[in-house]
C-alpha cells in the first residue's frame, strides 16, 4: 500500500502524484487558491451580528468545515448559546483540514471544529512540524463517518471483509481520505489491514471533504472515507454505496472535535471555557432526536454544509440507505452522537495513544512516539473535567482505560501502544 505520508501539506504533492496534474487542477484548482487565500474568501457572512454587545475580549473565531459533525457549533450559534455567554463567535468555512491547521497554527482563527487527531497527526510529523501547539479541547461527536465505494464495485457488499479482499487485490484501486493522520485517514487504513489483501497496489490520496462525490464522479478515485453527508449524496446520486460506518468499525470513537490554539488556550482559558459551556448545551440539544430535521435544515445552509436537508436528516436519524441494492440499516443510539451523556464529550489520552499506535502500524511513523508526551500534551483533560463539573455535566473515569475496536475483535491497552504498533 502506497503510503501518503508528507511534511506540513501534502494535498497538492499527492494529489498530482497520484490523480494526474491534469485532472488535480480541473477538480481542486478552485479549492486549492480558495485555500490559498486564507479565511478572507471564507467568513462570508458568518460573524455573529446579533452578539456584536459582547464585552471586549469576547469575539471568538471559530473554523469549520462543510461536514455534518460541524452541528455543535452551527446549534451553538444559531439556537443562541454564545450570545447568552456574552460571546460573539464568528464562525469561519474552510477549504480544507490543512486550511484549518495552518489557520490555527498562525492565529487566524482561534479553535475550530476539527479533525480528532489532526493536533496528532501534525505533533507526530505525518502533515506538520511536530508541533504540540494543536489543543483537544472536547469531542464534538462520536460515530457518523462511513466508507462509500463506487457501484461497481458492490460486489463488496457490507461490511464484508473477505469479499472486500478479493476486490482489493482484483482492482487495485485509487482510495481517498481527507487529510494524511486523520480519522479518515486512519479509519480507511484500518479496515483496509482488516481485510488482510495484499496492499501493494492501493492507493491513497487526501481530497477535502466536500470534493469527494465530484472526484468520484469523473472517476478520480474509486472509493473514500468521509464524513456526512458526503457519503449520503454519493448514495443519492447513484454513484457510490456505503461499504462500512465507522460505528461498525469502533463503536463510539471520537470523530471531531475542538481544537484551539496555543494562545486562545492558554491566554483566554476562561474565554474557551464559555465556548466549550455553549458547545456541550447544543450537544444535548442535538441529542434530542425530535431536533434532528431542525439541525439538518439548519446546517444545509449553502454558509454552513450546502447540502439538501434530506441528504442529511436520514443519517443523523440513525437510518442509511446503503445504495446499490443493498438495502437499509439502521442504528439506535450509535449513529452520529454529539453528547450521550457526557460520554461523548469527554476527550481521553487512551484515544490519543491509540491513533499514534495506528500511524507506526500503518507505517506512517518508523519508529514508537513519545506516547505520553504527545497526549498529555495535547488533550486539555483537566479543562475539559473543569467545565463540565461547572455545566453539571458527568465525566465519564475511563481516560487511560483500554477498550475494544469492533472490526476484527482487538482490544487496545493505552499502557501497552507498542504491542498494537505491532500487531499485524
Amino acid at each position: 500500500m502506497r503510503n501518503s505520508t508528507v511534511a506540513v501539506d501534502p494535498y497538492v504533492l499527492a494529489m498530482e502524484n497520484n490523480l494526474g496534474r491534469r485532472g488535480f487542477l480541473r477538480l481542486t484548482g478552485t479549492a486549492a487558491l480558495t485555500a490559498s487565500l486564507g479565511s478572507a474568501l471564507t467568513a462570508c457572512g458568518s460573524a455573529d451580528k446579533k452578539s456584536t454587545s459582547a464585552k471586549p475580549g469576547r469575539t471568538v473565531r471559530l473554523g469549520f468545515i462543510a461536514l455534518t459533525d460541524c452541528a455543535p457549533l452551527v446549534m451553538a450559534k444559531e439556537l443562541g448559546y454564545f450570545a447568552e455567554r456574552d460571546l460573539n463567535v464568528e464562525l469561519i468555512k474552510q477549504a480544507s483540514w490543512p486550511a484549518t491547521r495552518d489557520n490555527l497554527l498562525n492565529g487566524q482563527i482561534d479553535a475550530a471544529h476539527a479533525l480528532f487527531s489532526l493536533p496528532l497527526s501534525v505533533a507526530s510529523k505525518i502533515a506538520g512540524t511536530g508541533s504540540t501547539d494543536l489543543k483537544i479541547a472536547m469531542v464534538l461527536n462520536n460515530n457518523g463517518q462511513a466508507i462509500t465505494l463506487k457501484k461497481d464495485f458492490a460486489d463488496a457488499g457490507y461490511a464484508d471483509l473477505d469479499a472486500a479482499r478479493a476486490l482489493l487485490e482484483k482492482k487495485s484501486p485509487t482510495l481517498a481520505m481527507t487529510f494524511p493522520g486523520g480519522t479518515h485517514d486512519t479509519w480507511l487504513r484500518y479496515w483496509l489491514k482488516a481485510t488482510k489483501a495484499d496492499l501493494s497496489g492501493v492507493k491513497i490520496v487526501p481530497v477535502p471533504p466536500p470534493q469527494m462525490v465530484a472526484n468520484m464522479k469523473v472517476g478520480n478515485m474509486d472509493g473514500y472515507c468521509v464524513g456526512e453527508p458526503w457519503n449520503a449524496v454519493a448514495v443519492q446520486q447513484d454513484i457510490g454505496f456505503t461499504h462500512l460506518t465507522t460505528q461498525d468499525l469502533w463503536q463510539h470513537h471520537p470523530e471531531k472535535a475542538l481544537v484551539a490554539g496555543a494562545k486562545f488556550a492558554s491566554e483566554r482559558k476562561e474565554v474557551l471555557a464559555d465556548v466549550m459551556g455553549a458547545i456541550l448545551k447544543a450537544a444535548k440539544w442535538l441529542d434530542d432526536l425530535d431536533n434532528r430535521a431542525k439541525a439538518a435544515t439548519t446546517i444545509g445552509a449553502a454558509k454552513y454544509v450546502n447540502a439538501p436537508a434530506k441528504n442529511i436528516e436520514g443519517r443523523l436519524l440513525g437510518t442509511y440507505e446503503l445504495g446499490s441494492d443493498l438495502g437499509e440499516k439502521k442504528y439506535s443510539g450509535d449513529q452520529m452522537m454529539f453528547f450521550r451523556d457526557g460520554k461523548a464529550s469527554a476527550p481521553r489520552r487512551a484515544h490519543a495513544i491509540w491513533f499514534l499506535s495506528q500511524y507506526q502500524r500503518f507505517g506512517l511513523l518508523n519508529e514508537a512516539p513519545p506516547y505520553a508526551k504527545i497526549a498529555d500534551e495535547i488533550v486539555l483533560r483537566d479543562l475539559y473535567e473543569e467545565v463540565a463539573g461547572k455545566e453539571g455535566i458527568d465525566v465519564p473515569g475511563d481516560d487511560m482505560s483500554p477498550f475494544p475496536v469492533k472490526l476484527d475483535g482487538a482490544t487496545f491497552d493505552p499502557a501497552k501502544p507498542q504491542e498494537e504498533a505491532k500487531r499485524k
